[in-house]
This record gives structure tokens, C-alpha cells and sequence, in this order.
């Protein structure tokens, strides 16, 4: 929750910072404690959004426009109170509905061999970049970088060095951690520094937290459609509390008998979101505990944590690792009740937390991030490589560029080119081989789709253009003949 009250410092630059801090953890409680942190920062950017109309969080984006609105009408623990209840109510769902799909997913996936994942990772890379807020073309490219990045070192079949440039420290290729942590952690806080933190701002003063009986009858039906689609959002790659917090708000507004009241105070568009994004918070690790595939860019991260901890997520983890997976969902009970029995009391402690300067804040992280960095190796090396790729994730941002599909990328990289070279072994080098069997023929249907789509989109716009200049063109004509 404090990560999420802090402006710029999400989940995702988090968990990369404290990745160094599982080592000597079990698997259990490393993936517990990051979990909290993913979840718990969802309400945590409330506070920020309707107090200082500043999301502290990606996913409290739309919350501003609501929660700040009521905020200044004097109703700031009103719209904090909903938002408690509208996250315990999402998140809660969502967490029945893991218990109950994830087990039936991983059965399912227990079909898959090398050609599925090679179609599930291109989907999953394709999707992220579809849907992502930067554009498809940007999200593509960062993408690439990724795939990229994750070639360097020994080839795993031929022992061929790749991209080391005699340098033996890359020789086992790049490692996740400080790439993670330079893109989100060091990239995160120069990009915010810059950005968001040139001035403090007063926030706005805090009075009932707890709703009203008509507040919550008012709430109640935003609240429902929010955790159901934030549930099936957060599955999706490329999906997520960001996605999900956007379309749960579009939904309430388009179907409101008074759309006008959005972006003035409408206590939906702060129930809706706020029960969206912790409902997609939770359902995201339903691909990556059940399929190996992180639906997101937290998600990459975590997929990271789980194999420095020698875990590989897949269809084998709910049967060869039960007490890791069931653990996981427990502790999500006991944490979502948590966060509903912490978040009224501590909004007096956030307000005071905000008032710290982040030129105060800023400079710990990084020494946090750093030694951090140092620790999995005891290289310098490592230092060197977050302190490049946060210069490339502050330049990223600053270009409009998100460094989630890099990551995401990176990832599924190495997943992608061994499943992908083991597939045309299986088919003596022939790719038509991935539409002969029914789960990867499909996938690769969907990946086409998606693919093509936009260039069908583009192609039948530029014949439409087309052929309404040749009528305007034959009315010209008929318009001459006349005259």
C-alpha cells in the first residue's frame, strides 16, 4: 500500500528493487511477500489520485477524475471509504474465481508441448503489444529490443557465443534482475523526478471514511460489473489493472442515464475502477502460474522471481508444487482482508508520508536499488547494466515508449527460440507443422488475426478513400456534362 501511495515507484520498480531481498527466503514466502506488494499497491495509488489528483499507481489513472472531483467537494474519505470496499469486493471475487479456474487451466495445459508455447509466446508478446497505451508500432519495437537482449550469450543448443563482444561476463547472457530493476527501479524514479515531483502539492483534507448507506446502493452495481470484468481483463496478455480500471470506468459512463455526472463527482467512477484493477491484479496470475506466461509487465517480474527461486511456472506447478501454489492464493484471502481492515486506519499516516519531498525519497531508492544489484552477483558488472538500462528506460519514457513489453519480451524470449527450434526439429524443418496440431494451429490463427488486422483496417480505409474520390470524381463529370 505505501509503495502504491508513493507517486512513480509501482509495483513493478518495486518488486525489481527487492528481488536481491528473496534470496535467502523460501519460495513460499518470497512470492507471498511480492504478491502483497502487487495487489496492495492497487489501493494504494487511490490515495494519491483523489488526495492530490496524482495517481500513484498506472492503474489509478482514471480514479483521478472521480476521486479528486469529490475530494474537493469535501468527500475525500467517502471516495477512499468506496474504493476500500470496491477493492476488498474485487479482489475477494477474483480469488474464489482463481481457487476454482486455475486447476482446470493447468489440466489444460498439461496438452502443451514445444509448438504450443512457441504460439502462446508470440500471442502473448503480439497481444501486449496490441493492446499497450503507447501504440502498437512503439510497443512492437520495445518488444524486439527485448527479443533481442535475451539472445545474448551461448546459444543453448550449439554453445555459440551471441552478442558478447569477447566481454565474459555476458557470456551466460544478460540477467533478468538488473534489467528489471534498471528499466522500473532507476528509470521509474529519473523519469518521476523529473516529471511529477517539481512541486509538492497540499492534499486535500480528509473528514468521514466511511460511506453512506445511499453511497454504497449507488456503488453496489459499479462495483459487481467492475470485479467481473476486471476478472477476464486480467487474463488477457497485455491486460491487467490498468486496462481493466479503463474499460470498467468506459462501461459505467456509457451506460449511466447522466454521463455527465463522470469527471464531476460520480461515486461509480471510483467504485468501478478501484474494483476492476484489484480484480485483474488477482487474475493475472492465473497464465502465469497455470501456463508459464506473464499476462503483464509485474507479472514479467515475477515470473523472474519465481525462476531465481528455482520455480518454473507451468502446468506441473499446481500438481509438483502444490504448497507454493496454494500458498500464493491463501495468503491473498488473508491479505485482501488486511488490506480492508488497514487502509481506513493508515489514510491519516499516507496523507503524512506524501508530504515528504521526493528529492528526499529519490536518492535512498537508488542507493537501495544499487547495492541491490550488487548483492546477486557481487559484481560491479551488474551495477554498470542498471545503471544503462535505467538511462534506457528514462529515455524510453521520455520517447513515449513502454519498457513492459521489453521485459515481457526478454522473458519469453529465451521460452520462444528454445520451443521454436524444438518444434522444427519435431517437424524436420518444416513451420507448416504448427497448423497440423489443434492447440498451436489455433494459436497461431488468433496471432495472425491480431497481426493482420490492422493492415486489413489500413487497406480498406485507403480502397474506401479511393473509391469515393472516383464518385466524387464521376459526379464532377456528370455535373460538366450537364452544364
Amino acid at each position: 500500500m505505501l509503495i502504491g501511495v508513493l507517486p512513480g515507484l509501482g509495483p513493478a520498480a518495486t518488486i525489481a528493487i527487492l528481488l536481491p531481498l528473496t534470496f535467502g527466503l523460501e519460495p513460499v514466502t518470497a512470492i507471498i511477500m511480492l504478491a502483497g506488494i502487487f495487489y496492495g499497491a492497487q489501493y494504494g495509488g487511490t490515495v494519491t489520485s483523489v488526495l492530490l489528483r496524482l495517481p500513484g499507481e498506472a492503474s489509478s489513472v482514471v480514479t483521478v477524475f472521480d476521486g479528486h472531483a469529490l475530494a474537493r467537494k469535501g468527500k475525500a474519505g467517502t471516495a477512499l471509504g468506496i474504493a476500500a470496499i470496491g477493492s476488498f469486493v474485487g479482489g475477494t471475487l477474483s480469488i474464489v474465481a482463481l481457487s476454482l479456474v486455475a486447476p482446470l487451466v493447468a489440466d489444460f495445459a498439461l496438452k502443451f508441448g514445444p509448438p504450443e508455447y512457441t504460439a502462446l509466446a508470440l500471442l502473448g508478446i503480439l497481444l501486449l503489444a496490441a493492446i499497450t497505451a503507447t501504440g502498437t508500432l512503439k510497443a512492437l519495437i520495445a518488444a524486439v529490443l527485448g527479443l533481442l537482449l535475451a539472445t545474448a550469450g551461448r546459444d543453448a543448443f550449439t554453445s555459440a557465443e551471441r552478442f558478447t563482444f569477447g566481454n565474459l561476463s555476458l557470456a551466460d547472457g544478460l540477467d533478468f534482475v538488473p534489467i528489471a530493476m534498471g528499466l522500473f527501479g532507476l528509470g521509474e524514479i529519473l523519469y518521476n523526478l523529473e516529471e511529477r515531483h517539481r512541486a509538492v502539492r497540499a492534499p486535500a483534507p480528509v473528514a468521514d471514511v466511511w460511506p453512506s448507506r445511499s453511497d454504497l446502493r449507488q456503488a453496489s452495481g459499479a462495483i459487481g460489473r467492475g470485479g467481473v470484468l476486471g476478472f477476464f481483463l486480467g487474463i488477457l496478455p497485455g491486460g491487467g489493472a490498468v486496462l481493466s480500471s479503463m474499460a470498467a470506468y468506459a462501461l459505467e459512463k456509457r451506460r449511466s442515464r447522466h454521463p455527465e455526472r463522470f469527471g464531476q463527482g460520480a461515486i461509480e467512477g471510483v467504485a468501478a475502477p478501484e474494483t476492476a484493477n484489484n480484480a485483474a491484479a488477482t487474475s493475472s496470475f492465473i497464465p502465469l502460474l497455470s501456463l508459464g506466461l506473464p499476462a503483464n509487465a509485474t507479472m514479467a517480474v515475477l515470473f523472474g522471481a519465481l525462476l531465481i527461486q528455482g520455480v518454473t511456472p507451468g502446468p506441473q506447478l499446481v500438481t509438483e508444487q502444490p504448497e507454493l501454489f496454494w500458498g500464493v492464493v491463501n495468503s491473498m484471502y488473508v491479505g485482501n482482508v488486511l488490506l480492508l481492515v488497514m487502509s481506513i486506519p493508515l489514510v491519516g499516516l499516507f496523507v503524512r508520508i506524501l508530504r515528504v519531498r521526493a528529492g528526499i525519497l529519490a536518492p535512498i531508492t537508488v542507493l537501495i536499488t544499487l547495492i541491490g544489484a550488487y548483492t546477486v552477483n557481487n559484481s560491479v558488472f551488474d551495477i554498470g547494466l542498471v545503471v544503462a538500462f535505467g538511462v534506457v528506460g528514462y529515455l524510453m519514457k521520455k520517447a513515449g515508449f513502454d519498457p513492459g513489453p521489453l521485459v515481457l519480451a526478454f522473458v519469453l524470449g529465451s521460452l520462444l527460440e528454445t520451443s521454436l527450434r524444438r518444434s522444427l526439429l519435431l517437424f524436420d524443418g518444416d513451420p507448416s507443422g504448427f497448423f497440423t496440431r489443434p492447440i498451436s494451429g489455433t494459436l497461431l490463427a488468433v496471432f495472425l488475426t491480431v497481426a493482420l488486422l490492422p493492415v486489413g483496417r489500413t487497406l480498406w480505409r485507403i480502397q474506401r478513400a479511393r473509391s469515393l474520390g472516383r464518385d466524387h470524381a464521376d459526379e464532377r463529370e456528370s455535373e460538366d456534362v450537364v452544364t
